[in-house]
């Protein structure tokens, strides 16, 4: 495990190429149900007029609740692999720039490590 101090309850965090932007603070989250992407991540990529409006109930693990404002559908790139991924849009600021979560995850048959701090990818 170079590179990580343990011990550590970090989750893993990654840089991940949206819509040709390299994005980084992205969050690889196992427990969320959605990919989230902030409104204005999707500002800086200028890519406003591909969002469908859509709201969604979001729900936190404190119960509370985030309506989404719509949803976009951008590709993204991880380890040569290219994917239309879909996204809930919020309005809000948070400590990362996106959350991963669980359909990308599953999408890309990524199997994330908190402990290694890492990603398995399938091979090639």
């Amino acid at each position: 495990m170079e590179g990580v101090m343990t011990p550590h309850n970090d989750a893993p965090i990654i840089s991940l190429l949206v819509h040709d932007t390299n994005v980084k603070r992205v969050l690889i989250d196992p427990g969320s149900s959605a990919n989230i992407i902030l409104l204005r991540v999707l500002r800086e990529m200028q890519v406003e007029d591909k969002m469908i409006p859509k709201a969604h109930t979001l729900r936190g693990f404190d119960n509370s609740n985030v309506v989404t404002k719509s949803e976009v559908t951008p590709t993204t790139f991880a380890e040569g692999v290219t994917k239309e991924t879909k996204f809930q849009v919020v309005e809000m600021e948070m400590a990362y720039n996106i959350i991963m979560g669980r359909p990308w995850i599953h999408d890309m048959d990524v199997v994330p490590s908190t402990l290694h701090q890492a990603m398995k990818f399938p091979s090639p």
